[in-house]
């Protein structure tokens, strides 16, 4: 017993001393770590985001990069659903109190209607919004003067044109309407078709619309008079420039009415159709099926030479009312107002930011933004006419399909749009 108790008292001694500098390491560890209990504690909030944007996976995950670099706490997750199943997807969601904690707005009254049912939260406080202007807020702001949602881009729409196919065939751009549809016929006349486009999707034929009919109507001069009553859907402008759009079919490609925005963009991309009436945002997508297109385009001139973009704020950033996360969901909008998210949304998106501003060392997107400062007109079928029960711009689009399909006739348009918009759109019925 005598000799186990010799060896047993060293032994204990050790077991301590060991133990002692297992205890002095772990405080050690702590004390370097960040977010241990003595180092600096930081509370981590996971976000999702919810867009229409199924294509910008990628580039919103470089945008969520940027944002981590100043808030490595907060993780988001971009969620994006089909375009066409966004809006039933969100709805949903949201009269069930459930939603991303982000999410795209539509633009103007389609968004507006989700703040007036209590689904999206007021950023009224939000600082970086005083460097917008006015135009791009109102995108996302009711009658009330109350802001819901932070504007991301401009979107313009215009004709672009294949550089090469013009050149090889002695074309210039136009600078009055007469030239335009001058072109058109040149180009009918060499065998080529002259503009890429199908009436398959009735969101195509508002979109066109949009572009030609202030080339028509004189673009802002008849825009102001509509938003005070003292023109409507009637007048002798408005009907001539549907009846335009019915001239222009024969500038279309064959089987146009079996035409749909996958086929036109796939004409004009691979160099079978000289011109391409479509938005901003195709410029990266027709690039990327055609790299070597040499792209150009130019504002549709009016009959006295008036050039006009057409222009809206497509789409902004709002918060859900029902996020558990709003604190942290308001400093992910704060960011979207930077001139740091501005200068990575251009170089990534290659689309027009809605912050002032901001420049691309893309030419042509830099040349289309000047013109959404200078030669803008609002798409009022998005801006102002998206009320109604179907919408006057629904209405619109499948009275042009019927008109194409010789089932009616300009005036019949014309007319059917103004009652639609007169049943709801307030300036009609003074």
């Amino acid at each position: 017993m005598r000799q186990k108790s010799k060896w047993l008292l060293p032994f204990l001694l050790l077991l301590v001393v060991a133990l002692v500098g297992c205890n002095t390491d772990k405080k050690s560890t702590n004390a370097t770590t960040p977010g241990k209990e003595d180092g600096p504690k930081t509370e981590e909030v996971s976000l999702t985001i919810g867009s229409w944007r199924t294509e910008d996976v990628a580039k919103y995950e470089k945008v969520i990069a940027l944002f981590n670099e100043q808030h490595p706490d907060i993780h988001i997750s971009f969620n994006p659903t089909k375009n066409t199943e966004y809006n039933t997807v969100l709805n949903t969601a949201l009269q069930a109190g459930e939603g991303p904690d982000i999410f795209h707005l539509r633009p103007y009254a389609a968004g507006l209607k989700l703040a007036e049912a209590g689904y999206v939260e007021k950023i009224n406080d939000l600082s970086g919004l005083r460097a917008y202007p006015e135009e791009a807020l109102m995108a996302s702001r009711d009658e009330q003067g109350n802001q819901y949602g932070v504007p991301i881009n401009l979107s313009s729409t215009q004709f672009f044109y294949n550089k090469k196919i013009f050149k090889d065939n002695n074309l210039e751009v136009p600078t009055t309407w007469d030239e335009f549809i001058a072109l058109n016929d040149q180009l009918l006349e060499k065998g080529i078709t002259p503009i890429a486009m199908g009436t398959k999707e009735g969101w195509l034929l508002s979109l066109l619309h949009g572009i030609v009919g202030p080339a028509i109507y004189e673009g802002n001069d008849f825009y102001q008079a509509v938003l005070t009553g003292e023109k409507d859907f009637s007048d002798a402008q408005f009907i001539e420039s549907i009846q335009v759009m019915n001239d222009l079919k024969k500038y279309f490609p064959a089987n146009s009415e079996g035409l749909g925005m996958d086929d036109i963009r796939t004409l004009f991309a691979l160099e079978d159709a000289a011109m391409f009436p479509l938005g901003s945002w195709e410029i990266p997508v027709v690039l990327e099926m055609n790299p070597d297109l040499d792209l150009g385009y130019f504002p549709i001139p009016s009959k006295e030479g008036h050039k006009t973009v057409t222009t809206w704020v497509d789409g902004s950033f709002a918060i859900n009312a029902n996020s558990k996360n709003k604190e942290a969901a308001k400093e992910f909008l704060a960011f979207l107002t930077t001139k740091e998210f501005g200068e990575l949304f251009v170089r990534e998106f290659s689309m027009i930011s809605a912050i002032p501003g901001i420049t691309s060392d893309d030419a042509l997107l830099n040349d289309i933004s000047n013109s959404t400062a200078n030669e803008a007109t609002p798409y009022m079928w998005v801006t102002n006419f998206t009320g109604g029960d179907p919408t006057t711009k629904s209405l619109l689009e499948s009275e042009l399909q019927g008109m194409y399909l010789d089932q009616v006739t300009p005036e019949e348009v014309a007319k059917k749009v103004q009652e639609n918009a007169k049943a709801w759109f307030t300036p009609f019925q003074q």
